[in-house]
C-alpha cells in the first residue's frame, strides 16, 4: 500500500490511466480539482503527477496542463531474433523489422559512419590491440516515423574496407550484420548479449523522444565468427517503455544426465 498521499492519489490516476479512464492524449483535470477531489494540498498533486511523469504515465508542458502519454507498441527482445538475419532472405527483413512487426517499406535507419581506431574497451572487446582500425557505424532505427532504436556498431577495418559493407548508402541491409558478413564469407556463428538498465544520455533521450524518468535497456552485443569476435555493437540502446526482455532455458537434458 502506497506511504504518502502523493503515492496514494499517484496510484489512483495511475490506474485510470492503465484502465482507459483517461485515454492517451487527455489531459487529467488542472490540478485545483484533483486536489479537491482528494482532499488534498496542490503540493501532494504536483508531487503525485512528479511521479506519474517519472514513470512515463504523463507529460506535462506549461499552460498545457497534464497529458496521458500515448502508449507505444512493446516489442519482445530475444535472443532467437538473430534467426531471422541468418536464414534465407525469401522477403527483405532484419531483426529489428521482424520483432518489430513492420515490413520494409516501413523501416527507416539514420546512420553515420566514420573510420577510428580502437581505444582500451573496443580493443578488449574485440580481442585486438589498441589502435586497430575500426569502421564505426552509428544507427538510429525508425519503425514508421517513430525512433525506436540505437545503435554504434563497429567492425574490424581489414574485414570491411573497400567492400560494399563500408558504404553507408547501402543501408539499410537485408539481413543486417550477419548477412553483409555472410557475402564476405564470414559466417557468424555465435552472438552473445549483455543487457544493462540506465537512465539514458540526454543525446539519447532527445534521439528516441524518451519521456522524463523513462530507463533504456543498454546491450553490449559481439559478435563471433570462427572464434574470433567480428563485431561489436557498443551500446544498442532501447528505450525501456517500449520493449520487454525474454529469455529461456530448457532444463530438460540436465535432468537426463542427473
Amino acid at each position: 500500500m502506497p506511504g504518502h498521499a502523493y503515492e496514494h492519489v499517484a496510484e489512483e490516476l495511475r490506474e485510470a490511466i492503465v484502465t482507459g479512464r483517461y485515454a492517451p492524449g487527455d489531459r487529467l483535470p488542472r490540478q485545483e480539482d484533483l486536489a479537491a477531489q482528494y482532499e488534498v494540498s496542490v503540493i501532494v498533486i504536483r508531487q503525485a503527477i512528479g511521479l506519474l511523469k517519472g514513470q512515463g504515465f504523463v507529460d506535462t508542458s506549461g499552460r498545457g496542463g497534464t497529458v496521458v502519454r500515448e502508449r507505444l507498441p512493446i516489442r519482445r527482445i530475444t535472443m532467437e531474433r538473430y534467426l531471422v538475419d541468418a536464414a534465407p532472405q525469401k522477403v527483405p527483413q532484419t531483426s529489428f523489422t521482424h520483432n518489430a512487426g513492420i515490413t520494409w517499406s516501413q523501416y527507416r535507419l539514420d546512420k553515420a559512419f566514420r573510420s577510428i581506431v580502437a581505444d582500451e574497451r573496443l580493443a578488449g572487446l574485440f580481442g585486438v590491440d589498441v589502435e586497430t582500425r575500426i569502421l564505426e557505424r552509428r544507427f538510429v532505427f525508425y519503425a514508421g516515423e517513430l525512433p525506436s532504436q540505437m545503435s554504434r556498431s563497429c567492425l574490424l577495418a581489414e574485414d570491411v574496407e573497400g567492400t560494399p559493407i563500408a558504404d553507408p548508402h547501402n543501408e539499410p541491409w537485408p539481413g543486417g550484420t550477419i548477412g553483409q558478413m555472410r557475402t564476405l564469407g564470414i559466417e557468424i556463428d555465435r552472438v552473445t548479449e549483455e543487457t544493462a538498465i540506465r537512465m539514458p544520455t540526454p543525446d539519447e533521450a532527445s534521439i528516441l523522444k524518451l519521456g522524463a524518468g523513462v530507463p533504456v535497456f543498454a546491450v553490449t552485443r559481439l559478435m563471433y565468427a570462427g572464434g574470433r569476435v567480428v563485431e561489436v555493437a557498443d551500446p544498442i540502446v532501447i528505450p525501456g517503455d517500449r520493449a520487454v526482455r525474454f529469455d529461456e532455458i530448457t532444463l530438460a537434458q540436465r535432468r537426463l544426465a542427473e
